[in-house]
């Protein structure tokens, strides 16, 4: 698992990588009451929005950690936002994408950075 300073984790599955945000992430944002998820097929461009989450405290943006295409995404999350604050890390994932090169994940960190990062 690779993580953003955007505080995203990134977990390659085959050719895919499966995208959510952390769990620090989630414990900021607070209790989330409404997601909106990009559309499967959506071509998108690295630092692209297209994720949007609202919670009680904040509204945000999630980027696209990669260029490619969005494969599949959570709907379980649009009936439930609730979720992202249950399990951010295992079932609350936000989307599948299939990227366009994968030598970009190289650049992210690894848990034990990510952890540093957050102090």
């Amino acid at each position: 698992m690779k993580y953003t300073e955007e505080h995203e984790w990134l977990l390659p599955e085959g050719d895919l990588i499966v995208v959510g945000i952390t769990a620090h992430a989630a414990e900021q944002l607070g209790d989330v009451v409404f997601l909106e998820l990009p559309e499967v097929g959506t071509e998108v461009v690295k630092d692209d929005e297209i994720v949007v989450i609202e919670s009680v405290k904040a509204a945000s943006d999630i980027l696209a950690p990669l260029d490619g295409e969005i494969v599949e995404v959570n709907e379980a999350l649009t009936d439930n936002p609730g979720k992202v604050n249950d399990d951010p890390t295992g079932d609350a994932w936000f989307f599948k994408m299939k990227p366009a090169d994968l030598s970009p994940m190289d650049e992210y960190m690894d848990e034990a950075a990510y952890n540093s990062f957050i102090g």
